[in-house]
């Protein structure tokens, strides 16, 4: 058994050569401190070594660089926003204003057709009644608009009918 492990040992060590010159410095050094087995304070001997955090010349350049980036394109943000929130209040200004004509607008003609309303109130003569319905009513629209509409054909032509020959209940 013991023939086997040796000869495990001796391949692997044959497989790691050269790589010593592949370890950093600071592996090197605390070589030693590793080799022992039953020694678990190697870890700690090895954190306390101080490693070099010494950052190259080109991440440097590169941040410094990238905040001026950053600081740039947060000015440019800045005048984005100033810009976009003064076209937003010149917008609702002028949605304002139209608003407002348009309340002016129909208030007039609100009051205007209220005039006429009470004046044609006023002039009710007997047998103009179906006459003065008629004007309410709109008979421009189609009969097959659409199916969701209700088909008011016929009450249409009642009215028209109506206006035209009044009942003769209403002649007498």
């Amino acid at each position: 058994m013991s023939d086997l492990v040796e000869d495990f040992l001796a391949r692997e060590k044959d497989g790691l050569a050269g790589l010593e010159d592949e370890i950093p410095q600071a592996f090197q050094e605390n070589s030693n401190d590793f080799n022992d087995d039953n020694d678990m304070n190697s870890f700690e001997a090895f954190e306390s070594k101080p490693i070099s955090t010494e950052v190259p010349e080109k991440i440097k350049k590169w941040r410094e660089e990238q905040l001026l980036r950053l600081q740039d394109k947060d000015a440019a943000e800045e005048k984005a926003k100033e810009a976009l929130r003064k076209q937003a209040e010149k917008e609702l200004e002028d949605w304002y204003k139209r608003h407002e004509e348009s309340i002016a607008k129909t208030k007039t003609m609100n009051r205007n057709a209220e005039k006429e309303c009470v004046a044609d109130v006023e002039e009710i003569e007997p047998g103009t009644e179906w006459e003065r319905i008629a004007k309410l009513c709109d008979f421009t629209q189609s009969t097959k608009a659409s199916k969701s509409i209700k088909d008011n054909a016929r009450m249409r032509s009642i009215i028209l009918q109506l206006k035209q020959t009044p009942l003769d209940r209403e002649k007498a």
